[in-house]
Parts: C-alpha cells; sequence; structure tokens
C-alpha cells in the first residue's frame, strides 16, 4: 500500500515529467505544494470526479495557475476524466492541459487563472454564493447548501493589489468557508522575494479579521491536517501559511527561482527521481498509488447522500427546492418574458427624457423582485450608477441580502462577480464609472474569456459628464470593451433600448455584457419596429432612396435625429441607423447588414474615440468623435467645443455630399 509521501511524489513525478516534454512549464511549485495537496485532496476535499459539476462539491482554486501541472496531476490521479495522453500533452494545440488552467477546457478545473491574485478573488465570489444560497434554502434540519472553498496561493498572488481588495471584503462578509493556503517559499522569478515583498502577511490578514494559523511545516502532512482541521472550525474565512520549499525533491534547484518557470532539464530529473526515490519511467504511476489516489468511488458515495438530502427537501419543501433547482439550471423564472415585455411598452409610452442610466434603474426594479439570483453592486457608486433596486437589502455577513457595498474595490468587484457566476445559482451585475473600467480591465477580460454572463453595468459614459472633467471622462473605453473578443457592449439611446439591453445581458448563457449609460438626460424615440432592437443594429429614421446615413449610439443618437431633420428641411434625404451593440449586429446576415447601412456616403457620431467607426465606413465617409482626452466644463459648453452640435453635424454631412 502506497503511503502519503508516494502519493505526493506521484504529483511532483508527473508534474516535471510534463513540464519536461514540453520544454516550459512551472515545475517548482507544483514540486512545492505537492504535499499540501495531497492532504488536502485525500482528506478534506469533497468531490465527485464522475459529476465535476456536482452541487453541493466543495471548490479548489488554484490561484498560482502557473502551476498548473498540480492540479492537472491531481485531476489524473483522482478519476477525472484526464487520460495520460493529455498530460503528455502538457502545453499543446488543442489539448485539456493548456499552460495555464481553463476552466471550460479542462474538466474539474473551477476557474480559469494566471493572472495571479484574480483566483483568490474568484474564491471570495465563490463562497459568498455559497453562503447566500444556504442563508436561502438551508432549513434547521438540512444543510443542503454545505461546502468550502479552498484556494492555493503564492509570493505573487498576494503582492497584487486584488488580493488586498478582495481579502478584506471577505473578512467583512465573515465568510467561514474559505480557506486559503498559502505557498510561502519566498522564491518568485527574479529571487529571493526578501528585497521586494516583506509584509507581515499573516497580521495583514489577522487585520482584515481572517484567522491565520501561521508557519505550518508545507512538507509535514500531520501539520497540514491539523491546520486544516482547525481552519474548518473558524467562524471567519482562514488563511493557513505553509512554509515550503519550491522544487521540493529537485536536489540542485530545490529553493531557487531556477525552479519557478523552466524545465528542469534531463539530467536533473534524473537526480530527483533518485532523490525521492521514484524509480519509474516519465509518465508511469504504479497501480497501488492509482488505487490509492483514485476518488470515483468515493465521491459518487458522496453525492448519492447529498442526492438523497435533495431528496428529502424536495418532499418537505416543494417550493424551495423547485427554485434552487431553477437557480441550479441557471434558467429564467417564467414570468421573465412577461415582465420585459412590459417593461419595453412602459418605455415606449414615456414621453419622459431620462438618463439611460435611470432607465437602467427602472429596469432593475422590475426584474429584481423576479429575479432572486440577481445579486448586485457598485463600487461605492450606488446612487450614481442606479445599481441598488427599490426592494434590494445590503448583503450582511450572515449571507442574508441581494445588494453588495463592493466599496472602492473596482477590480476585485468584477472578479469576485466572475466567481459568483462560476458558483452557480447566481446572476450577478455591478456598477462603477465607465472610466473606472481601467482599474478592473484584467477581469472583465477574463469575464469573455471563460464565457461567464456576468453584467457590467458603466454609467457616466462620456464627456457628458460635465464638469468632473477629463479624469472622470472615457474616451477610449468602449472602443477597448468592442475590441475585446467574447463581450457585448450596448450604448443604448433611450430608456426601449436599455430595457433590450438588460433582456439580451440577462438572457445570455455564455456572453458578458457592458451597459453604457448616460449622466444626462436623453429623449426617448420614435421607431416602427423596436424588435429590431434585438439585431444589434437597425434604422430608426428611414428615409427613401437616402442621400446619406448617420450612425450614432446613445446620447448622439438624439444629436443624428435632430440633425437629420436640418438636412430633410434643405431637401437632403437622411437615414439615421443606431447601433446600440455593434458586436451583435455584426453577427447579423450581410443582407440585413447592408440592408440598414446601404451603399450611400455615411456620418459616425459617437462621444468616444473615433478609430472604431472606420469599420463601417469607406473613403469619404467621416467620423464625428473624439482623438484626445476631455475637459472639465458644463456639459452644454463640452459638447460646443468638441463638435458635438447639430451644426456641425450638418456641416459635416454636406462636407461628405460635396455640397
Amino acid at each position: 500500500m502506497a503511503n502519503q509521501q508516494d502519493l505526493a511524489n506521484a504529483i511532483r513525478a508527473l508534474s516535471m515529467d510534463a513540464v519536461q516534454a514540453a520544454k516550459s512549464g512551472h515545475p517548482g511549485m507544483p514540486m512545492g505544494m505537492a504535499d499540501i495537496a495531497q492532504v488536502l485532496w485525500k482528506k478534506h476535499l469533497k468531490y465527485n470526479p464522475n459529476n465535476p459539476e456536482w452541487f453541493d462539491r466543495d471548490r479548489f482554486v488554484l490561484s498560482n495557475g502557473h502551476g498548473s501541472m498540480l492540479l492537472y496531476s491531481l485531476l489524473h490521479l483522482t478519476g477525472f476524466d484526464l487520460p495520460m495522453e493529455e498530460l503528455k500533452a502538457f502545453r499543446q494545440l488543442g489539448s485539456k492541459t493548456p499552460g495555464h488552467p481553463e476552466c471550460d477546457v479542462t474538466p474539474g478545473v473551477e476557474t480559469t487563472t494566471g493572472p495571479l491574485g484574480q483566483g483568490i478573488a474568484n474564491a471570495v465570489g465563490m463562497a459568498m454564493a455559497e453562503k447566500i444560497l444556504a442563508k436561502k434554502f438551508n432549513k434547521q434540519e438540512i444543510d443542503l447548501i454545505d461546502h468550502y472553498t479552498y484556494v492555493f496561493c503564492g509570493d505573487g498572488c498576494l503582492m497584487e493589489g486584488i488580493s488586498h481588495e478582495v481579502c478584506s471584503l471577505a473578512g467583512t462578509q465573515k465568510l467561514d468557508k474559505l480557506i486559503m493556503l498559502y505557498d510561502d517559499n519566498e522564491i518568485s522569478i527574479d529571487g529571493r522575494v526578501e528585497g521586494w515583498f516583506t509584509d507581515d502577511t499573516p497580521a495583514r490578514f489577522e487585520s482584515y479579521g481572517w484567522t491565520v494559523i501561521r508557519a505550518v511545516d508545507g512538507h509535514n502532512f500531520e501539520s497540514i491536517d491539523k491546520a486544516l482541521t482547525e481552519a474548518k472550525k473558524s467562524n471567519k474565512p482562514t488563511l493557513i501559511c505553509c512554509k515550503t520549499e519550491i522544487g521540493k525533491g529537485s536536489p540542485n534547484k530545490a529553493g531557487l527561482a531556477d525552479a519557478h518557470g523552466a524545465a528542469l532539464g534531463e539530467e536533473e530529473i534524473s537526480l530527483t527521481r533518485e532523490n525521492i526515490n521514484w524509480p519509474h519511467e516519465p509518465f508511469f504511476i504504479p497501480d497501488e498509488i492509482y488505487t490509492e489516489w483514485d476518488h470515483k468511488e468515493t465521491g459518487q458515495k458522496e453525492e448519492e447522500l447529498w442526492q438523497e438530502k435533495l431528496s428529502e427537501y424536495s418532499k418537505n419543501y416543494s417550493k424551495e427546492a423547485r427554485e434552487l433547482e431553477r437557480l441550479m439550471s441557471s434558467n429564467l423564472p417564467e414570468n421573465f418574458e412577461n415582465t420585459i415585455s412590459n417593461l419595453i411598452s412602459s418605455f415606449e409610452a414615456d414621453e419622459s427624457n431620462h438618463a439611460s442610466r435611470k432607465c437602467s434603474g427602472i429596469c432593475l426594479n422590475s426584474l429584481g423582485p423576479i429575479m432572486p439570483e440577481l445579486i448586485g453592486g457598485s463600487a461605492d457608486l450606488s446612487p450614481s450608477n442606479n445599481t441598488k433596486w427599490k426592494g434590494a437589502q445590503q448583503l450582511s455577513s450572515d449571507g442574508d441580502g441581494n445588494y453588495l457595498n463592493y466599496g472602492v474595490r473596482e477590480f476585485g468587484m468584477s472578479a469576485i462577480m466572475n466567481g459568483l457566476i462560476l458558483h452557480g445559482g447566481i446572476r450577478p451585475y455591478a456598477g462603477t464609472f465607465l472610466t473606472f473600467l481601467d482599474y478592473a480591465r484584467n477581469a472583465v477580460r477574463m469575464s469573455a474569456l471563460m464565457k461567464l454572463p456576468v453584467v457590467y453595468v458603466y454609467t457616466h459614459d462620456s464627456i457628458g459628464v460635465g464638469e468632473d472633467g477629463p479624469t472622470h471622462q472615457p474616451v477610449e473605453h468602449v472602443s477597448m470593451l468592442r475590441a475585446t473578443p467574447g463581450i457585448h457592449t450596448w450604448r443604448p439611446c433611450d430608456g426601449v433600448e436599455t430595457a433590450y439591453a438588460w433582456k439580451h445581458a440577462l438572457e445570455s448563457t455564455e456572453i458578458p455584457t457592458a451597459l453604457i449609460l448616460s449622466r444626462q438626460n436623453l429623449a426617448p424615440q420614435n421607431r416602427n419596429d423596436s424588435g429590431l432592437i434585438a439585431k444589434g443594429g437597425y434604422v430608426l429614421v428611414d428615409a427613401e432612396d437616402e442621400d446619406l446615413v448617420i450612425i450614432a449610439t446613445g446620447s448622439e443618437i438624439e444629436l443624428a435625429v435632430n440633425s437629420a431633420e436640418l438636412l430633410q428641411a434643405e431637401d437632403i434625404k437622411v437615414k439615421v441607423v443606431s447601433i446600440p451593440c455593434t458586436e451583435l449586429f455584426d453577427l447579423q446576415s450581410e443582407e440585413y447588414r447592408l440592408q440598414v447601412l446601404g451603399t450611400k456616403p455615411k456620418v459616425a457620431v459617437e462621444a468616444g474615440s473615433k478609430d472604431f467607426w472606420y469599420k463601417y465606413l469607406t473613403t469619404g465617409d467621416e467620423v464625428i468623435g473624439l482623438d484626445c482626452f476631455g475637459e472639465s466644463a458644463p456639459l452644454k459648453d463640452l459638447l460646443t467645443h468638441f463638435g458635438f452640435t447639430s451644426s456641425k453635424v450638418v456641416e459635416t454631412c454636406k462636407k461628405v455630399l460635396g455640397k
């Protein structure tokens, strides 16, 4: 029978062999954390390799995702659908073992990690989701939702600023089912971290309100087991500080930065095999070690026990059980379509001018009561973002509520939302000013990469911010979102388009949505067929045999319509096209896009970067936009200064027509 050291050495061997075969990768962390992983996955983690999506499983997050071979080794050894051939194809095109873990590629990977610190943030979101759902559905006699979220992290994760944002919030929320194991090996790529990372990490986490278990020997199985057992008794999130040696087992590279991000080399691997008493060929695992690691039978029994609990719950609490099943399946409520239809009709009948941020708030006032899965929030801008609907309650540390005050934590907020939706049962949305997308950019990119349908609410979308000036006036941000693959960016011009944007966002199953909303009031528009909004772009104002087409979005639609009327008065026939979601419009048939845009000269108008719009234009066409930062002044003065006036649009249209 294989002992604990043999099981841990299997991880070390597979990791160094796969990195060597790929001639790239990171062997040091898997070898250094193998002992910790062995204890966690064998004695504490609740999971079923036969069903990686089992809802009440524990979540395991590898925040230091460069050590991906640690996770791939664990998944292979415990019985997930990850055969040895995939380990041999580590980092190769089309394999299930990419360089960093990807949740939509490899069975058993909970989240895509690699950008350091974000895995911690995702884990905070997962632990938060568990607490919210447990509060909502658990009964005194049945703990239906009852699982932990475990995180592996390293020095690099804790140097990243996002770790401060999210770990501080995790302490405030008292996420007692969150346990983080810190790989304190004192090494990063540049060498020993004592020259650039001297924080008192345990004290830092104690100040956040975490339980901290200090100075655990990360290579002593008994000490690791004891720490994990203690952590599960805490009523706070727990940090376990594990002193480890990077590249553990390598005679000449253990404890050195050389072990971090490069293959050990054939000679050193041979010496390592001898040093850890592993006499086997590359990628060979003895049967007795496979037998000890295999978790399929145990995991199946654990899930079956939970299914029995769910069956009992369904008999006693049928209404709650049906609702939980809907949330676990990510299905929308039955009255969703009717609610959206009523919203659209209401906006069509409303002749008032509203800022699109207010229209978004009106949408949430209708959607919030029918969607308990909606967990909203804002980075300390709730009144400005209009993200807190009338019935929303601030999320308390016991998991009660549906609205999270994230504080000034744009990056952390965005990455936590990724974790909330990855967990399941939750549909998160949250807001900030569009210009602060810069702080959160990488988490938004990860939403798109992971195909997570989170909703980002970005208000104060242009120079329309006015007196706050260029620091708060986004210019390049909408183009940056549109240039990001796999995200839909909506810039609605009124309440009807805003309602369609929310409809599209909540119906999405794998595409995140960015809602780009105005601070200033916008006039409602008349349209013959609002259903065409669902195509992302449509003809708002038609003209038979038009001379020219004006394309616009958001706050510039009103300007385009007014300018078209002035041109009409001069016998210049103008068609106005609204493209609130260019990504969706680009998915339409070539025939439809040609029908909308036509072949006549065009002028595009948007209070943002010009460059994006040339994709719809040809030689001689013009863009009225921005190629500089804004200014601090009242809105009216800014519009005149930057040329967003009817006179400027009319002048530009005539220039394009040669008049």
